[in-house]
Formats: C-alpha cells, sequence, structure tokens
C-alpha cells in the first residue's frame, strides 16, 4: 500500500499530472491543491478552472516565489465546478476562512503591520492590539492592518478612558476589584460585576470605531443622551455627552474634501517595483473623514488590477456587512469588478459600486493614496536593498549556493547551570520572524545547579529541533518554509563540535549548514575547521549575524529570568510538607501570588481542588506558627 508520504509532487510525475490537468473542466469553479500530507495548501477560483490550474504548471510561465514553491509541492488537485464566478468567488472566501491554506496568505510580512483583536468568543471580551493575524477562535475578530501604530494605540487609549472597559488580562485581586473600577474605568469584570450581555454591548460600541463607523456611534450615544435628559438622568446623560466629546477628537482632524461627503468609501491605490512587491494603501472614509488607513504588502507579478482585485476579496471575506462601504474607489481596473460588487452588494443588502475615478476630486484622492503607497514602496526597499546586501555578503562568506532566506539562532542561559533554558530565534530575509521563535527547557540530568553543560545542552536542542525529520527521513525538506538555509550556534569551536555531533548522528548534517559565532573577536567557524573564517566583524554579513545572535541571546535571558522568577515565587510553597509542584500549581492558579495564599484561611485554602482540611490547615499553620 502506497502512504501519502510516499506520493511523488505531480511536477515529477508529468504522466499522472497531464492526466490529472484533462480531468479538469472548462468551467467556473474552485479549485484545491493538496501537499503529500494530504493537507489543503492553496485554494482559488476561476472562470475557467483548466485554463488557471494549468497555468501553475505550464513551463516559462510567469509565476511568484512563493507560487512556485507551492507548485513544486502539489500531489493531488481537486475542484468544485459552480454556476456562476460570483459563486465561485463566495465559494472560495468560505473555504479560505475554514481551512486557512498555507500559500494563500496574501500578506508577505505578517509582523509588519498591527492589527486589533477583540476577543468575541469570550463572556467577557479582551481588547488588544497584535502583529500576528491567526485566527484561533472563529468569533474572534481581527481589524487592520493598520499602518500608524502610534495612532492606533491612542486611539484604543482614548476608547479606554471613554468607555468603562476591562484594563487587565488577569485580575490584580481575587476577592475585589482594582483600582480601576473605583476610578470608573473598569466595570469589574474580574469580580462579574456587570453581566456579560452588558460588557458586550458596551465592546460593540468600541468595534463600531474600528468599523469606521465613528460618526453612527456619535449620532447613536446623542439620542441617548438627549432621551437620558429627558428623563432628568443628568449623570447619565453628562457621561454619555463625554463619550461623545471623546469621539468627536479621534476624527477632529481627519477632513477629507469630497463632493458627497455623506457616502462611505474606500479608496485603494498601489506602487509596485514591477518584479518582488507591490504596497497596497487602502484608505477608509466615513462622512467625509478618514478613519483608517491599511496596508498590504503583495507579490507584483501579477497585473495590477488582478493584484488589488485580490487585495480586495481578502479584505473583504472577513468584514462584517455594516463594514463594507457604499462605493469602493480603485486605482486600476479590476477584471472581475462586476462580480464583486455583486458578491459585496449580497452581503451588504445594498448596492455597492466600484470605480476607476479618471478626473475631479475622486481622481486626486486616488492619486494621494497612490503617492503613500509609493513612499511606503520606497521605505521598504531601503530595508530591503540593506537587508538583501548583508544575505549576499554572508552567502559569500559562507559560500552558500543562495540567499539564506531563513536563519535560526540558537542560545543557552543560566545561572551555574540552575534554570537553564535555550532560545530558537529565526531571521526571514534578515527580519526577526517573532512568530517562530521558540522556548526550550533543558531536560538533561547532568545540568543542575552548581554543574552546567553548555555542550550537552545545545546537542539537547538540536536533537529536539530536529527530531522529526530524522524519524521521517521521507520528509520534505526542499521549499518547506521550517527548513533552514543556516543554523548559527552562539559560541566557539566547542559549542560548534557538539552540535555537529548532534546532526551526525541524525544523518542530517549534509542536508544543513551550520556555523557558530564567538563573542570576544565576533569569529564565524564552521564544521571541522580549526581556524575561523577571515571576516571583518563591521561587514554586513558578519553584522547580520550579530544581530541573530544578540537576538537570541536576549530571548534566551528572558525566558531565563522569567523560570528565575517563578521558581522563587514558589520557593516558600516548597518548604511545606506534602505540597508537590501539581498542588502549588492549583493553589497559585486560584490565588494568583503567595501573598494571598498567606492571608486565606483554612476554608478558602480547601476550596481549591486537590487542597484537603488538613493539608489547608498545615499551609494555614506555616504562614501562621503560634
Amino acid at each position: 500500500m502506497t502512504t501519502s508520504a510516499q506520493i511523488l509532487p505531480l511536477v515529477k510525475d508529468p504522466e499522472r499530472l497531464e492526466s490529472r490537468l484533462a480531468e479538469i473542466p472548462p468551467e467556473p469553479g474552485v479549485y484545491f491543491m493538496r501537499d503529500g500530507s494530504d493537507r489543503i495548501i492553496y485554494i482559488g477560483k476561476s472562470r475557467k478552472l483548466r485554463s488557471r490550474v494549468r497555468s501553475y504548471f505550464r513551463e516559462g510561465y510567469t509565476k511568484s516565489e512563493r507560487i512556485a514553491t507551492m507548485a513544486r509541492q502539489v500531489t493531488e488537485i481537486e475542484f468544485i465546478v459552480t454556476d456562476t464566478e460570483a459563486e465561485a468567488l463566495a465559494l472560495e472566501a468560505n473555504l479560505i476562512k475554514q481551512h486557512q491554506p498555507y500559500f494563500n496568505v496574501l500578506l508577505k510580512d505578517d509582523k509588519k503591520y498591527p492589527y486589533v483583536c477583540i476577543t468575541w468568543s469570550e463572556d467577557y471580551p479582551r481588547i488588544f492590539i497584535t502583529r500576528k493575524r491567526q485566527l484561533g477562535k472563529e468569533k474572534d475578530k481581527f481589524y487592520g492592518p493598520y499602518t500608524d501604530t502610534g495612532l492606533l494605540r491612542e486611539i484604543l487609549r482614548i476608547s479606554k478612558r471613554i468607555f468603562s472597559l476591562r484594563q487587565r488580562p488577569q485580575p490584580l485581586f481575587k476577592d475585589r476589584p482594582c483600582l480601576n473600577y473605583d476610578m470608573g474605568r473598569c466595570p469589574g469584570v474580574c469580580q462579574q460585576l456587570i453581566s456579560p450581555e452588558e460588557y458586550r454591548k458596551t465592546v460593540q460600541k468600541v468595534a463600531m470605531v474600528f468599523q469606521g463607523r465613528t460618526q453612527e456611534l456619535i449620532d447613536i450615544l446623542t439620542e441617548q443622551m438627549h432621551k437620558a435628559s429627558e428623563a432628568l438622568n443628568f449623570e447619565s446623560a453628562a457621561r454619555i455627552r463625554d463619550q461623545i466629546s471623546g469621539l468627536k477628537s479621534l476624527t477632529a482632524d481627519q477632513k477629507v474634501s469630497l463632493p458627497d461627503d455623506t457616502v462611505s468609501r474606500d479608496a485603494i491605490a498601489l506602487a509596485s517595483d514591477g518584479q518582488n512587491a507591490a504596497c497596497i494603501q487602502l484608505f477608509q472614509i466615513r462622512a467625509g473623514q478618514l478613519v483608517g488607513r491599511l496596508a498590504f504588502v503583495a507579490d507584483a507579478h501579477a497585473e495590477p488590477g488582478a493584484i488589488l482585485q485580490r487585495v480586495l476579496e481578502e479584505h473583504y471575506q472577513t468584514a462584517d456587512a455594516v463594514e463594507i462601504p457604499a462605493e469602493i474607489l480603485v486605482h486600476h481596473e479590476l477584471p472581475d469588478a462586476e462580480i464583486l460588487a455583486d458578491v459585496l452588494s449580497q452581503r451588504k443588502g445594498r448596492k455597492v459600486t466600484i470605480v476607476a475615478p479618471q478626473r475631479q476630486t475622486k481622481a486626486e484622492l486616488i492619486e494621494m493614496v497612490e503617492r503613500n503607497a509609493q513612499y511606503e514602496l520606497q521605505r521598504m526597499q531601503k530595508l530591503g536593498d540593506r537587508n538583501t546586501q548583508a544575505m549576499q555578503d554572508l552567502a559569500d562568506i559562507l559560500d552558500l549556493p543562495d540567499l539564506p532566506h531563513r536563519i535560526e539562532g540558537y542560545d543557552i542561559s543560566h545561572i551555574q547551570g540552575s534554570n537553564a533554558v535555550a532560545s530558537q530565534v529565526v531571521f526571514i530575509d534578515g527580519l526577526p520572524g517573532k512568530q517562530y521563535y521558540r522556548h526550550y527547557k533543558i531536560k538533561n540530568p547532568t545540568v543542575t545547579t552548581g554543574h552546567s553543560d553548555d555542550f550537552a545542552s545545545l546537542a539537547e536542542v538540536i536533537q529536539r529541533r530536529f527530531r522529526k525529520y530524522s524519524e521521517d527521513p521521507q520528509m520534505q525538506r526542499a521549499g518547506n518554509p521550517d527548513w533552514p538555509d543556516l543554523i548559527m550556534i552562539d559560541g566557539g569551536k566547542g559549542q560548534l563540535s557538539s552540535v555537529v555531533a548532534v546532526l551526525q548522528e541524525m544523518n542530517l548534517l549534509e542536508d544543513l549548514r551550520v556555523v557558530s559565532l564567538a563573542k570576544q573577536r565576533e569569529e564565524i567557524f564552521l564544521p571541522g575547521e580549526s581556524h575561523p573564517l577571515q571576516t571583518d566583524a563591521e561587514q554586513p554579513g558578519v553584522q547580520l549575524l550579530r544581530r541573530l545572535r544578540d537576538e537570541a541571546h536576549r530571548f534566551a535571558v528572558s525566558f531565563h529570568r522569567q523560570q528565575r522568577s517563578d521558581k522563587l515565587r514558589r520557593s516558600r510553597l516548597d518548604e511545606i510538607p506534602g505540597l508537590g509542584h501539581h498542588r502549588q500549581k492549583q493553589l497559585l492558579g486560584h490565588f494568583r501570588s503567595v501573598d494571598y495564599i498567606r492571608q486565606a484561611t483554612p476554608a478558602q485554602l480547601a476550596e481549591v481542588s486537590g487542597i484537603g482540611p488538613r493539608l489547608a490547615q498545615e499551609i494555614y499553620d506555616y504562614f501562621h506558627p503560634s
């Protein structure tokens, strides 16, 4: 029986590829690309399925590196035929949202721009800024990505001042609210002094700000203020008045001059280098005010209109109906503008128009959006040129066949062997990819307080990191985004030798390029070489390794300090007979700190799972000796 891991990619089996392509009909629909593990890695739509799917495997056809990498991994193609292109567009949006295929990510740099997340999956939703748009739970909602982080933080700060919202992710006290409740800044979420239904109504008002519906919210609050005043509830009316005043301050100086400022509009334009990247800016204009400026980065290999079409499809597929504007101004004509407009009109419940203005004020607005996209492209190119130069220099130093796209750095942190931990940091195209960072707690029994062993610790971490590739030799490496082009170890020849030895045992050394960087003279060592490479500590490639090494060191030290702090926090509980690690964890999870455990009565202690009356009395007696 043939396993999925043994199925060859279609590009390596031309006969099966041609047979599979011939089965695809020339009709509108949605297609799925699956890899050797039977995972859906890409979902697309087309008015002619056969032509579109065939283009991915056609030699000489211009494709981005992302799509070319995807095509090399495809082992199976599936499709769903629809009656119309509009149905295909809607179906594609739903399937992408459901499966989250890896190669359907529009943004090439998801760490660049921040989002706002509202956790609607929780009874008392949290509102916070994040740079990771990962739908952990389907009900959670993301807004963005925003280009101005400072302005975004200010909007969130003002929103938390205007409305009574939870201010902390975790309660400060176990049995009473904190000072924020007394100041009126929090409704007492930690003690459930407000019902989830009432609190969600408040959060819905804040969500309207990030949906670009600030004026609509002001109108609603104004009506509520008048009703409260007529009912002689002047305290409530004054509170709503202050909320209205704060909301008006958010957009006081953001007026955009357009003929009809009652129509909600989005204006989108792009700037492209024609080869690698396109920067897209989307201005959200509501009631003549600029309420949001979003940014996207896409591959530049497609036509400008097709890029804008894809951006709009992905942007609006997760938007609520009220967030869809009545008019969308575009920099270039969209290839399927009518289909997208019909789909958006159905979702919104009223007509949505998509226009490429050619003159007067709307065209001037598009020109302004394009200028902002051009400035962002220039800034990104300068940063990219600097990183490319550093990667090219590093490739020359190490004689690498290609630029090191993914570089991993490892470091160990401890104090004389206590609380030994390791860090794994990742640079993607010369920039930190923090979503790939990992911590390790060293499990080697020989590494204890008073006895450190960095060599053994590094060997353990590398063995744990690449164990899955050693256990499954068929696991794909080329084109795998998890597979590093270069590994850097913080240390000298000794640390490097320990890593090389474990990679040899795992039969992975021939497939991985490993170096070490010694701190004292910033020297680069290669496996099997007794002398460092002849390099200058200030040349771009070495500076790139230094940035990676410093980031690995910072990340390891911060995790070590956290572990040490946790141990100190638990040290007093360790002295109580019969109170093991699991029960300590239960106590701290219930009371949050040792101080609250000390203040608790025996009856309160006994409420904790796993703490019986006798042990509760022993804990109490320990903190209250007669």
